[in-house]
């Protein structure tokens, strides 16, 4: 018989979200399989560039790259012994050292060791960035080429590091152990996130061997600590651009030499419009051995089509985009398990600052005006509560969650307007631009946000503003490009409940900032956070930056994300969706297959 029932509220971030049986020591049977359907496709192997910060990667990295801590069950930040550890030396000044254990290799046989380490460093501290270069040309090569090099000379990881936050704040070049292992980081101010400040290592060789041109693994791991340590800028030029775009799936000819594994999971085969198939990684010893052998991610647009393949078995799993038409084809089948709920993951419209297609929001007036036509509670009533019933809610808060602590005070303090053309057009008037045009981006193969941009367009054009459908299936590829676009339509997913978490969207040429917002109070207010460990000082500076966005009239939270985990349970079980990113995939070494 069917069963449903509600994953763990974004209320009870805290709570404990249960997990099943792990893997047996023996290893997977060699025919036990599991087949996901997605609409997430896997572009690049490197999740930390501005391109390559998407979902359908960290489903594919979350088990194929190890790191010293992860978020576990609980959410709690739990340590991995068997990869490595981190450990605090000094809080004056914040020491810390990074120790790889001796098992942890990647799939290529290669030890994971300094170099790897040290490039993670390098590459996400800024340290060794070429001051006051101006990226904005490079990136937009990017965006059209899909690669580009950097000016000779220039050393530019674009991993938005800024010097006055997390690893920015190590910009002294670490300690490395003779043996080749450790790695020891100096802090000029502590910061309270320093657990998880370290993203997971990339293969250093690999780059290497690719910016470099160096064959051997041993000689290009030792070429890229040569280059960081001496601080080799020619080299360093080459390391970083191609660190920036080597990673990316159109720039990879050879997947099985490029995406090495450190983690539970190998990349088998990559097929652009198909899918990707993994499976278990013979080079790994550590804690997070799997108990399936195979995994099949299969690439459905179409969330109609997800639940035509789960019911006919042709996927097992799948956690298609939450519609109410996918609600109503859910609940007629009596053989899924489905769970639903709503996760850490958030809608919302961004505008863009100084670098948009027509300029249109430069004056403040032209924002807050548009602002006041978005029917963020009809789009609300539509499109979520046919999915999560009474839960559905317009979101209010651009930092905090709802069911978090500070949400309600910072949400009652400011709260978003109703619709108001009347008011929207006075703003107008006064602004002197009565037909303002606003070209806005979205995913056009995205049913609900395609609803949603027919909503905010009708509304917005009763105040008088002219908006173009600049929708499309490669919006992501546009995210932060300059002068393609006013405004667009997206989701924040939460990875981290890390105290800054919110730092990479709004602070000034941060990672995750892709509209060109900037605002020294904002800034300062992130560099307070990022210094406390007290709880009630982070809620308050948090509830400052909440003030300062709504003020600038930066854009609108829509609604907290819904979720819809489909799967049978006679073919597949361990699946436990979490309310932060990767949601499904996170423990699918603990899955258990019964085919």
């Amino acid at each position: 018989m069917r069963s449903t029932r509600m994953i763990i509220a974004v209320a009870a971030l805290g709570a404990s979200i249960l997990s099943l049986a792990g893997c047996a020591d023996t290893g997977p049977d060699a025919e036990s399989s599991v087949a996901i359907g997605t609409s997430d496709r896997f572009s690049s192997y490197n999740t930390t560039t501005p391109s390559g910060s998407a979902s359908g990667n960290a489903d594919i990295t979350t088990l194929t790259l190890s790191n010293f801590t992860s978020y576990d069950e609980s959410l709690e930040v739990a340590p991995d012994t068997s990869f490595g550890t981190v450990e605090k030396i000094s809080d004056d000044p914040l020491v810390v050292r990074y120790t790889v254990s001796d098992s942890a290799t990647w799939s290529d046989g290669t030890p994971v060791g300094a170099a790897d380490l040290l490039l993670d460093w390098a590459a996400h501290s800024g340290a060794l960035n070429t001051a006051d270069f101006d990226p904005t040309d490079y990136r937009a090569a990017v965006s059209d080429n899909g690669a580009a090099d950097l000016p000779e000379d220039i050393v530019f990881f674009d991993s938005g590091a800024r010097p006055d936050s997390g690893l920015g704040l190590a910009s002294e070049l670490p300690q490395l152990s003779d043996d080749g292992r450790s790695m020891t980081i100096t802090y000029s101010h502590a910061i309270t996130d320093w657990r998880i400040a370290l993203p997971p290592p990339l293969p250093a060789h690999v780059v290497a061997q690719n910016a470099l041109e160096v064959e051997s693994h041993e000689d290009a791991a030792q070429a890229i600590i040569d280059a960081v340590s001496h601080e080799d800028f020619t080299a360093l030029s080459k390391i970083s651009s191609w660190w920036n775009t080597g990673f990316a799936l159109e720039n990879v000819d050879s997947p099985e030499e490029t995406y090495l594994s450190s983690g539970p999971y190998v990349i088998d085969d990559i097929d652009s419009e198909k899918g990707i198939t993994l499976s278990a990684n013979p080079e790994y010893s550590g804690a997070h051995r799997p108990s399936i052998a195979t995994v099949n991610v299969r690439y459905l647009d179409d969330p109609a089509a997800q639940v035509a393949a789960v019911e006919n078995g042709d996927v097992d799993v799948i956690s298609p985009q939450a519609t109410p038409a996918v609600a109503e084809q859910l609940a007629a089948l009596d053989d899924l398990t489905t769970l639903t709920g709503l996760v850490a993951s958030f809608e919302h419209i961004d505008l863009q600052f100084g670098a948009s297609a027509n300029g249109t929001f430069d004056d403040p007036l032209v924002r807050e005006a548009f602002l006041k036509t978005i029917p963020r509670k009809a789009i609300v009533e539509k499109l979520i509560e046919p999915i999560v019933g009474s839960k559905a809610q317009t979101r209010d808060s651009f930092v905090f969650t709802p069911g978090t602590s500070g949400y309600d005070e910072s949400a009652a303090g400011a709260a978003f307007p109703a619709v108001d053309i009347a008011g929207a057009k006075a703003l107008l008037d006064e602004a002197g631009t009565p037909k303002p045009e606003v070209c806005i981006l979205y995913a056009a193969n995205n049913p609900r946000r395609a609803a949603e941009f027919d909503m905010i367009a009708k509304s917005a054009s009763q105040a008088g503003f002219s908006v173009t459908d600049c929708g499309t299936d490669h919006w992501r590829q546009l995210l932060g490009v300059p002068g393609k676009y006013d405004a667009a339509i997206f989701a924040w997913q939460s990875s981290s409940l890390g105290a800054v978490d919110s730092e990479s969207r709004y602070a000034t040429k941060a990672r995750n900032n892709l509209n060109g917002y900037s605002s020294k109070t904002v800034d300062a207010l992130f560099r307070d956070m990022s210094e406390t460990e007290d709880a009630g000082e982070q809620s308050e500076l948090l509830a400052d930056v909440d003030s300062e966005l709504r003020a600038d009239f930066y854009g609108a939270p829509l609604y907290q994300f819904p979720s819809i985990t489909a799967f049978d349970p006679d073919r597949i079980a361990g699946i436990s969706p979490r309310v932060i990113a990767p949601s499904l995939t996170w423990n699918l070494w603990e899955w258990r297959s019964f085919e």
